[in-house]
């Protein structure tokens, strides 16, 4: 996993016109990023996701965006599967790494983890296409209601 993200970090600071990140600048920000979203150092040393828990995919995914820091980020169901402990710790991770410039958008079906993140802006989809947009209100509407008005 180690040499997948430093390949990864390496070229996007390639495609920002920066330098490589030497490898001890690099083992730095990596043993900060991993201990930033809980995971044991021992997971560096294994095939990207070989061998992973629902949980360490998860955290994985949290670690590479936190590596990468990313303009965009993408959530497909980061929440499912996860227990209690890890969904808090995937949720602080994406609390942390929302800047004014940067975004993220996270598909769910589930209103916890939007407790934990709680969004700047929330949309329903149905068929494809945005049916509802509005705050947080939204959430809660869905969990006292459900989807079927939509």
């Amino acid at each position: 996993m180690t040499n997948f993200i430093k390949t990864a970090v390496n070229a996007q600071r390639k495609a920002r016109g920066e330098e490589p990140l030497a490898a001890g600048a690099f083992l730095k920000l990596l043993r900060e990023k991993m201990e930033f979203v809980k995971m044991p150092p021992e997971l560096a040393k294994r095939e990207v996701n070989v061998g992973f828990s629902g949980g360490e995919k998860k955290r994985n995914e949290i670690f590479q965006m936190a590596m990468l820091s990313p303009v965009l980020a993408i959530l497909d169901e980061t929440d499912s599967g996860l227990d209690v402990d890890a969904l808090k710790i995937v949720a602080d991770g994406v609390k942390a790494m929302h800047t004014p410039e940067t975004s993220a958008i996270i598909i769910t079906h589930y209103q916890k983890l939007l407790e934990y993140i709680a969004p700047d802006e929330v949309h329903i989809l149905k068929d494809g296409r945005i049916v509802r947009s509005g705050g947080y209100e939204l959430v809660e509407e869905i969990e006292n209601e459900g989807f079927d008005k939509f």
